[in-house]
């Protein structure tokens, strides 16, 4: 199947997000919140209460869905929602701003946005909805205004990676279309950026 359309992760398009991550969410019930809030404010999968995994990321999520803000771009295919990708303004995520390994060094840089997170349900990955994901996510940013959009990609030396470990996404991936990158300023981490305003 291919894809008809990516389109932005609005409050009326929550139920498709909902049947994509599943029951228990995205990556162990995360419900791609993990960059949105601080760690003590997470709900982490390791709680003792099972029956609580992922319930306050969820609503946290449809939340910033309910307040009008996009937390992503959701991808679609014949069948329906196939893919997942979180992108907004980097301000938007909080840990960022408090990440050693991944804190900007203009934290006031004008018009930046990031990139945080892919998911795919297991039978689309290695199909190239990711790159189509990517290329989604740079019409939808720049069309948003950003003069800037960031990732913090993983490199896999060409190689493959458990999907839990790639979830930001590969340096090749990211290469491939067209980011520049360069080491974290106080980590070892990589960092993808890609101007989208000529000038």
């Amino acid at each position: 199947m291919s894809i008809v359309s990516i389109e932005p992760a609005t409050a009326e398009r929550w139920q498709d997000l909902e049947n994509l991550f599943g029951p228990t969410g995205a990556y162990g019930h995360c419900w791609c919140t993990f960059f949105r809030r601080r760690a003590k404010d997470h709900t982490a999968s390791t709680t003792c209460d099972r029956s609580m995994r992922g319930v306050d990321n969820k609503a946290e999520l449809r939340r910033v869905t309910l307040e009008g803000r996009v937390p992503g771009l959701l991808a679609y295919d014949e069948g329906g929602p196939c893919g997942w990708v979180s992108v907004a303004p980097r301000e938007d995520y909080v840990r960022l701003s408090r990440s050693r390994s991944l804190r900007p060094a203009d934290p006031d840089e004008p018009g930046v946005w990031s990139l945080v997170c892919f998911w795919l349900p297991p039978r689309r990955r290695r199909r190239g909805v990711g790159s189509r994901l990517l290329d989604g996510a740079i019409e939808y940013a720049r069309a948003e205004g950003a003069r800037v959009l960031e990732a913090y990609p993983v490199d896999t030396a060409g190689g493959r990676a458990p999907s839990a470990e790639v979830y930001t996404g590969t340096v090749e991936m990211f290469r491939r279309a067209g980011f520049g990158l360069a080491q974290h300023h106080t980590s070892e981490r990589t960092v993808a950026r890609l101007n989208l305003k000529e000038g």
